[in-house]
């Protein structure tokens, strides 16, 4: 029963939202926004279902099962915009407020409760409880707006027209709870990494990951319109949306434990990669710029900048990573120095007690065992 009831969601959720893919709603700006509004959908329901059946008393995944079910229901409503009917007009004005029921927790409850479904202590009840009133004021000034409903001739049907400015002291006070919600959930982050043990830390890395991704996007998408104008709304639509839809994935992989380690090697490779990438563009663009004036507009600029970025691909990813393990990976780092240095020494050692004594030098720095033996072979 645990089971069944995530993944009939699942089920419906997803059904629900590549019907309204395959008519051809989401299509309509072409077939890159549809696969990632899909991918969004279906990460958020996919994790939702798997954590809600294995750990059904966890309420992160039940809280990302909601989340796609507003995205879903808010996407139906709007495809079936313009149909007549009582119907529609309940239909349509459940979609003008449920992706906030939906998504307010996800963005308040999602944090403060990672990654067991616990409150860090009794202390984060009042956050909790914030988060939960300022959903509730943005759910009801929205819903209860006089006027027509957004992007619709709908009247709405429980609309304050005897006090109309209701809605919008709700929808103030709504807000402002969230945003101190929200921080507060962000704070209760740190305050579980300080007194976290290995597991919850890596945990907690994985989240923190997707997070710094979501910020990486939402700068570029910042960039993109600034230089482009309004014109790169749907590209930089895409890049925040696909960004989002990592953070249920690492979600999933944390509270499941899939390849919780692996978070190192992911945050290494990006920091190392982002950095290569950002260097050799740079690279590029200067030295097609500055060969450009030299020699005039022409293909010369173009081939002498792209075998210099060749070349610098190899030396500059050897410095990259090794700057990157010295600043962020400082053991390792220097516990691959060491054994280095130990693996010339060893080659010219023949004094055995020497050896010994060398060997437990070595793997107390780098390995920091509670206890050594060493056996040697007569």
């Amino acid at each position: 029963m645990s089971r069944f009831v995530p993944w009939s969601l699942w089920l419906a959720i997803v059904g629900t939202f590549l019907g309204i893919v395959l008519s051809g709603a989401v299509a309509e700006d072409g077939p890159g926004p549809a696969l990632v509004y899909t991918a969004f959908v279906l990460a958020f329901a996919t994790v939702g279902a798997l954590v809600a059946s294995r750990q059904p008393r966890n309420a992160i995944g039940w809280i990302l099962l909601g989340a796609s079910f507003a995205y879903t229901f808010g996407g139906l409503s709007e495809w079936l915009h313009g149909r007549e009917g009582a119907g529609m007009t309940v239909l349509t004005w459940v979609g003008t407020w449920i992706w906030i029921a939906g998504m307010g927790p996800a963005v308040t409850f999602g944090l403060l409760l990672f990654p067991d479904g616990r409150l860090p202590s009794r202390r984060w009840r009042a956050v909790g409880w914030l988060a939960a009133v300022a959903n509730g004021l943005l759910v009801a000034a929205i819903a209860l707006a006089p006027g027509r409903l957004e992007d619709t001739a709908i009247e709405n049907p429980l609309g304050l027209e005897a006090a109309p400015g209701l809605p919008d002291a709700m929808a103030i006070a709504g807000g402002i709870g969230m945003l101190v919600a929200f921080l507060c959930s962000i704070a209760s982050l740190f305050a579980r990494f300080r007194r976290a043990r290995s597991v919850e830390r890596q945990q907690l890395k994985w989240l923190t990951y997707t997070a710094a991704l979501v910020g990486v996007a939402l700068l570029l998408a910042a960039v993109i319109e600034s230089l482009v104008g309004e014109r790169a709304v749907n590209l930089t639509n895409l890049i925040v949306t696909l960004a989002l839809a990592a953070v249920p994935i690492a979600m999933g992989i944390a509270i499941l434990r899939h390849r919780l380690y692996d978070i190192d090697v992911v945050i290494n490779r990006t920091l190392v990669y982002g950095a290569l990438t950002a260097t050799l563009a740079t690279g590029y663009l200067v030295s097609v710029l500055l060969i450009g004036l030299a020699v005039g507009r022409s293909g010369l600029a173009v081939a002498v900048s792209t075998l210099a970025v060749a070349a610098l691909f190899r030396p500059a990813r050897t410095w990259i990573q090794a700057a990157v393990d010295r600043r962020f990976y400082r053991r390792r780092y220097d516990a691959a120095q060491t054994l280095e240095a130990f693996s010339a020494r060893l080659r010219d050692e023949l004094d055995l007690d020497a050896l010994r004594g060398e060997i437990r030098s070595v793997v107390g720095d780098t390995v920091q065992p509670a206890h050594f033996s060493l056996w040697l072979r007569r």
